[in-house]
């Protein structure tokens, strides 16, 4: 694995503290893939005007309640957004900028799939405003892709990421590691392809079975069978080693970046900046007062739908954060990141003697007045955040959609 440095690595280029990140969940899918947990769902027909309308409205509604903020970044998430009409995307940036004051150079990201006729629509994104594409290849193997319920080929991939790189600004893609019947050596051959492909930017997920989903399930009926522990570490050191010689160094535990190709709107969740959720199910913590408030929108989307049309928003709960519960999703976000998190905003949450071990055991290092995890504390980050908290209850990662 790679030999951490003495010293921790300075955040890269963070947006101003003011500024928000907006996510927009777009929660329908042409069919549910076996692995995803996610909000996701499979509807016949939708009518794609009322849903414009409806996300609109979610955004005057919060506008309304944290007043004109800067906003530095808009995702678009889901499900697959890239079904939806460019018309909409345009609608819901038109609507930031015009209720929001919208950085000129604000990331706009849109996730996508590599259909085929999605791939038609990228054009469209762009003129919309998007500048920067986010593929979901997740295989660079047809037999991977069919078993991981993709609707498209390695061929369609390649192809669309290419077409991404040539309309949008900036791109990234994702790809999943540690599937079942996954050799090391094959993924060293896969991700060597990926990162010739790659413009920047990736993600790069191990497969982990979620409750709730088909693999979960075949999993526990003895149907699937996922590389153990040990493989599993060693398909994330050759993850690690292949993209730091690439010149793409991981800035988080599963992305991956050249300087200055970093996601800026997920920095805003690690970095545990305020954002506004809207959507079916989307997430947020708004600035109130001198910290935040989480809320969580309605998952159905048809109960969201109704719940907006009927009172202008679907947020199921909104409640404010005390100081210790922002300590607490504070360590869980950023010790994600390579640059670590700040000491004294995890001060009132922070074992100090557990701190002191995890150092001396290698999973921890500190400087700078910041604590991050080494290379061995990633491949154990759930234990390395329990012995670290001070709190009794078991520890929640915030929900956040990447």
């Amino acid at each position: 694995m790679p030999t951490p440095s003495a010293s921790l690595s300075p955040p890269v280029s963070p947006p101003p503290e003011a500024a928000l990140g907006i996510y927009v969940h777009w929660p329908f899918c042409r069919s549910k893939c076996p692995y995803c947990d996610f909000n996701s769902h499979v509807r016949k027909a939708i009518d794609e005007a009322r849903w414009r309308a409806a996300l609109v409205a979610e955004l005057d509604h919060f506008a309304a309640a944290v007043g004109q903020r800067r906003v530095a970044s808009i995702f678009f998430g889901g499900g697959t957004p890239s079904l939806m009409e460019p018309m909409t995307v345009a609608a819901v940036i038109n609507r930031v900028a015009a209720r929001f004051a919208l950085d000129a150079d604000a990331e706009i990201t849109l996730e996508a799939n590599p259909t085929s006729v999605e791939a038609k629509r990228f054009r469209g994104f762009r003129a919309a405003g998007v500048n920067r594409l986010s593929l979901g290849i997740q295989s660079l193997r047809d037999p991977a892709l069919k078993a991981l319920g993709r609707g498209h080929t390695a061929d369609e991939a390649i192809a669309a990421a290419r077409l991404a790189q040539a309309t949008f600004p900036r791109t990234s893609f994702d790809l999943i590691y540690a599937r079942p019947g996954q050799s090391v050596d094959g993924w060293r051959v896969e991700l060597g392809e990926a990162l010739l492909l790659s413009a920047g930017h990736l993600s790069l997920y191990q497969l982990t079975l979620e409750e709730g989903t088909a693999y979960h399930q075949m999993a526990m009926e003895g149907r699937l069978v996922v590389p153990g522990e040990e493989e599993a570490a060693d398909f994330y050191a050759l993850t690690q080693e292949l993209c730091l010689a690439a010149g793409l160094p991981a800035y988080e535990i599963s992305n991956h970046a050249r300087p200055g190709e970093e996601s800026r709107h997920n920095l805003i969740y690690w970095r545990y900046q305020p954002y506004i959720g809207i959507g079916p199910g989307a997430h947020g913590r708004l600035p109130e007062g001198g910290g935040l408030s989480a809320t969580a929108q309605l998952r159905s989307p048809e109960e969201w739908l109704q719940a907006v049309e009927a009172r202008g928003h679907g947020t199921a709960t909104r409640e404010p954060l005390d100081r210790q519960a922002m300590a607490e999703e504070r360590l869980l976000m950023g010790l994600r990141l390579r640059e670590g998190v700040a000491a004294a905003d995890v001060a009132a949450i922070l074992n100090q003697d557990a701190a002191a071990a995890l150092e001396h055991e290698g999973l921890l290092r500190s400087g700078r007045g910041r604590l991050a995890v080494t290379p061995a504390g990633a491949l154990v980050l759930n234990a390395v955040i329990a012995a670290l908290s001070r709190i009794e209850d078991d520890l929640t990662v915030p929900a956040v959609e990447l």
